[in-house]
């Protein structure tokens, strides 16, 4: 539970800062207020480490730049038309905003800005009571006219304002509150929620790119499902990824089979602590994370019911790299992400044919020639796909990937499968049959590779006389 005590303490600590008390210095001896604002002072109530600081000021945007020219190495004003200067203070970035009284459009989410004189003005427009707070320096003197202490001591999120008012101004906030929820294990207030469901066909009016960011940023988060379930819960995921509910499938009651969208968060679970345990302190992997909630997306599309009450999903991994390629692309995400994503979900079946029998050697150099950069994420979404609540079977699975696992290290200490190409080149098959560039050294070149796969490394000599045989095979 939050101690107000030890939290007030740590908002002190946040005005000792070296960087805080150098612009709160300045703003003073110019005659304007400063204070800290949003999640940076929601953070430190909460004992959370702090990252990026934001301030709030009833100085106008060239007085601001007048301010920090001589106490910045850098400064822009990238954001001057919304009253947001940024500087780099004592090697820190930090963003200076003019107090605000945004109206929108109501047609995108771009605001009308209009500027203001009065701290409590700007914190009602903001998106969270919890983050509506601000810590005026160097006062040190704790704004809050929304009841956001109230409110992170309930662990809730609630707009300041009518969240139908509030959300109608800027539908971001909607998937804000996912994003939040999950960021922050907070509940989110009945009106708020209620909403989020009645008002989510406005998020249309966001950019794709932004959506994309607010997700990546949910998926990051500690409790990823959390947030998952309020975007299901309200429909809300419908408006830019409807694939994730549609994994809801409906039971008929004479065929049985699992719960794929409760299976896909476990799974999503599951990886996570996967990531933590073999890459621990490193930053959350969003392309694993992506991948592993939309694995099973193309079960709707395969679904068939057999008789004798058994389901089948056919091809669910084609299908659901399809898809999963196609909502990327739509959601502006990078073809690096897109093309991974798309890989992870073709291959996530790969592995359960080793499970029902042993490989050769040559399976396992395909396996990982196929995963390419992609290996270490494939282990984690392979393992994390077993949810299976009998013992006997998730064990056998586990073993089995665990020697899938050592006998691709074993390999590699033999030979380097991680870049695997024929002992012989291009030019190496052109000078040795004799023929020039074009289709049949192509074919030659697949030759080799095939060979090097299915038998190891045999040398170039040997290669070579391999070559040859295959060339006169073929008259």
């Amino acid at each position: 539970m939050l101690n107000m005590a030890d939290s007030l303490a740590r908002l002190g600590a946040l005005a000792e800062d070296p960087v805080v008390r150098i612009l709160a210095d300045a703003f003073a001896d110019a005659g304007f207020d400063l204070a800290v604002v949003g999640g940076p002072v929601r953070d430190a109530l909460l004992g959370r480490a702090t990252h990026d600081l934001d301030f709030t000021t009833n100085a106008r945007p060239d007085d601001i730049l007048r301010i920090v020219m001589p106490i910045s190495t850098a400064h822009w004003d990238i954001g001057r038309e919304f009253g947001t200067i940024g500087a780099r203070v004592q090697g820190e970035q930090v963003e200076i905003t003019t107090y605000r009284a945004d109206a929108y459009d109501g047609m995108t989410r771009k605001p009308v800005v209009s500027f203001g004189d009065d701290i409590d003005g700007d914190l009602v427009r903001r998106d969270f009571s919890v983050n509506a707070m601000a810590f005026l320096v160097p006062q040190q003197k704790l704004v809050d006219p929304t009841g956001g202490v109230e409110d992170l001591l309930a662990g809730l999120l609630r707009t300041p304002t009518d969240p139908h008012v509030s959300f109608g101004d800027d539908p971001l906030r909607m998937l804000r509150a996912a994003r939040f929820s999950a960021q922050l294990g907070f509940g989110i207030e009945e009106r708020t929620l209620a909403a989020i469901a009645e008002l989510r066909q406005t998020l249309s009016i966001v950019s794709p790119e932004r959506i994309q960011a607010e997700l990546i940023r949910l998926l990051q988060s500690d409790d990823p499902v959390r947030g998952i379930r309020v975007l299901v819960d309200t429909g809300l995921i419908d408006e830019f990824l409807p694939e994730v509910s549609a994994l809801k499938l409906e039971i008929d009651e004479h065929h049985h089979h699992k719960d794929v969208y409760e299976h896909s968060l476990t799974a999503l679970e599951q990886a996570i602590a996967l990531e933590h345990a073999r890459h621990p302190g490193e930053p959350a992997d969003a392309v694993l994370r992506l991948a592993v909630l939309l694995h099973d997306i193309g079960k709707p599309r395969t679904r068939k019911l057999e008789p004798g009450g058994a389901v089948s999903f056919h091809h669910h991994d084609v299908v659901g790299s399809r898809l999963a390629r196609k909502r990327l692309q739509a959601l502006r995400f990078d073809k690096e992400t897109t093309d991974a994503v798309a890989k992870l979900i073709e291959l996530h079946l790969r592995f359960f044919g080793y499970a029902e029998g042993a490989w050769t050697d040559s399976a396992v150099r395909r396996y990982v020639r196929d995963a390419g950069d992609q290996l270490e994420r494939l282990h984690i979404l392979t393992r994390a796909d077993v949810t299976t609540r009998n013992k006997r079977k998730a064990a056998r699975l586990a073993a089995a990937y665990d020697d899938i696992e050592q006998r691709i290290t074993a390999l590699r200490e033999q030979e380097e499968i991680d870049a695997i190409r024929p002992e012989l080149d291009g030019n190496d098959v052109q000078r040795i049959l004799g023929i020039t560039p074009g289709r049949e050294v192509g074919e030659a070149y697949r030759f080799l590779l095939e060979l090097r796969l299915d038998e190891g490394v045999i040398g170039r000599e040997a290669a070579e006389q391999r070559l040859r045989d295959w060339w006169a095979a073929r008259g």
